[in-house]
């Protein structure tokens, strides 16, 4: 359906998350904001509405991209769901970008219109004269000079429903990836796409007291895989300005939220000190935690904190956002795992060939309503990753014969040797359980630099001796050999008196630098 058509209202996801529900419970409260009021889902509904016929008197028309700088949370549910309803095209932002980041994702998107807020002035301003194709600039939280006060307009405009535009595979909005390979990519999501993400509580049980508790993370994808759904399923969200530990000790108890969804980073650091123990945390009963693998022995402290609360795991990618869900804790499930396929989705494992695989190593492909459109503008990265009905993001993981996924790693990192990939962790931990290895790095190299793709690989393994020892290379690799298959065997190793790390926030060393490791140990002769 053509954007500037009218569209069958419950196939455009602003009217069927938020509208849909105001018909059919007006009066049950959907947002709170910042320990304010709550705002039921009619007085959203209209509050949203008034900002849709606000945007329209812009002259914002279906179809027109529209670059959404805002860091208010209140304000991405607002502005973000008017621009939904009107089948404007939504180019979300990162409001913690850099300037230069920023006017490169505004300027290849072709956004004719941007709105922030004020807590993005100082950015807008930046990036401003590097922006000739923006006609208008609108900003969110009173008046500013060059820019459209959107607030005078919306206090001026009616709470009636404005002309739905947009549905189905009309493209909804832009959202980017986190650019860990490089740029961030726009990711095209559609209407359709959109609601089939938020229809991830046909697999998450809730009640009619459940309470989604998050924070400013809604900004970007964060908005179709948690603020949407929220809405969508009737829970009641709770926006706070950020979703720390010290914030989570403090609204848990006050909103009596039921629902979070975060990175088990945050339980360990939560869990880190004694600061947790006197909050009143016996309201939640869901944790959701994906983004990263969860630490068995850290499952169980956070059981151990919060008995009552049933915890999942899931794994998605901007692209298809929530792919995977299930439960994690208790007897006989795997805590290493991030469920099966969500209901409507399918996932499998594949060789370097596509050859699906059970219990072996290979690529994540993810198929489904929820898949993206493609990348923006970019239809080689688009043919690349998108196969077919499946999405292949270039993340490694094993599926087990109930479908259960464990989660791996990035493909990029991953060795290719005998036609199987190894994740380098693999390696590195059977070197570490050597008596002479303090620490391993694993990198590949190729086998041979000319040949065709897929490009065989050779392993090369750098290690650290322990204190008193002097490991030599030769009887490191006939003693891994003897515990490794051929294709995970080392072909070269190194030994070295360090292996380089990152820097952590605290200035401690972080993340194992595997670049560096092939640029210091890969090449080269064997000795």
């Amino acid at each position: 359906m053509s954007s500037d058509v009218a569209a069958d209202p419950f196939q455009n996801y602003g009217y069927a998350v938020l509208t849909a529900n105001a018909l059919a419970a007006p009066g049950r409260i959907a947002l709170t904001h910042q320990g304010g009021p709550g705002l039921s889902y009619d007085a959203l509904n209209r509050a949203v509405n008034r900002r849709a016929h606000a945007l329209s008197a812009l002259g914002v028309r279906p179809g027109e991209r529209v670059a959404a700088l805002l860091g208010g949370t209140l304000a991405v549910a607002e502005i973000y769901l008017a621009l939904f309803k009107i089948g404007a095209v939504t180019v979300a932002l990162n409001p913690f970008w850099d300037a230069g980041v920023l006017a490169h994702a505004v300027g290849r998107s072709r956004a004719t219109v941007l709105v922030h807020d004020g807590g993005t002035d100082a950015l807008a301003a930046a990036v401003r004269p590097r922006l000739p194709g923006v006609r208008s600039w609108v900003r969110a939280g009173g008046p500013a000079e060059g820019a459209a006060d959107l607030d005078a307009l919306t206090a001026a405009a009616p709470g009636t429903e404005p002309e739905i535009h947009g549905s189905g595979d009309d493209p909804l909005a832009l959202f980017h990836t986190s650019g860990s390979t490089g740029a961030p990519k726009a990711v095209v999501h559609s209407h359709a796409s959109a609601l089939a993400t938020a229809r991830l509580w046909q697999d998450v049980p809730r009640g009619d007291d459940a309470v989604f508790g998050t924070g400013a993370i809604i900004w970007g994808i964060g908005f179709p895989s948690i603020a949407g759904p929220a809405l969508y399923g009737g829970l009641r969200l709770v926006l706070e300005q950020e979703w720390s530990p010290r914030t989570l000790l403090t609204v848990v108890p006050r909103e009596k939220v039921t629902h979070i969804s975060v990175i088990p980073s945050f339980f360990a650091s939560l869990l880190a000190d004694d600061a947790h123990a006197g909050a009143d945390l016996s309201s939640l009963r869901t944790i959701i935690l994906g983004g990263e693998p969860i630490a068995p022995a850290l499952l169980a402290r956070v059981r151990e904190r919060l008995p009552q609360a049933a915890v999942y795991g899931y794994y998605g990618q901007t692209e298809a956002p929530y792919s995977a869900f299930g439960r994690i804790d208790g007897a006989g499930r795997d805590p290493r795992s991030v469920g099966r396929a969500r209901t409507g989705c399918a996932i499998r494992v594949t060789d370097p060939s596509g050859t699906p695989l059970v219990d072996e190593v290979g690529e994540i492909n993810l198929a489904g309503p929820h898949r993206m459109l493609g990348y923006d503008g970019a239809p080689e990265q688009t043919a690349e990753v998108l196969r077919g009905p499946w999405f292949v993001g270039g993340d490694l993981g094993r599926i087990d014969a109930e479908g259960r996924l464990r989660v791996l790693g990035r493909r990029s990192d991953a060795i290719l040797k005998h036609g199987r990939w190894t994740p380098p962790a693999v390696i590195e931990e059977a070197a570490a359980e050597l008596d002479e290895v303090a620490e391993a790095g694993a990198v590949g190299r190729p086998a041979n630099p000319d040949g065709a793709e897929p490009a065989e690989q050779e392993v090369v393994l750098a290690v650290v001796p322990r204190a008193g020892s002097d490991p030599a290379p030769a009887r490191i690799a006939a003693a891994l050999a003897a515990r490794l298959p051929a294709h995970q065997r080392p072909d070269r190793v190194v030994v070295t008196d360090r292996l380089p790390h990152g820097r952590d926030a605290s200035g401690g060393p972080g993340k194992l630098l595997r670049s560096e490791i092939r640029v210091l140990h890969a090449a080269g002769e064997d000795p």
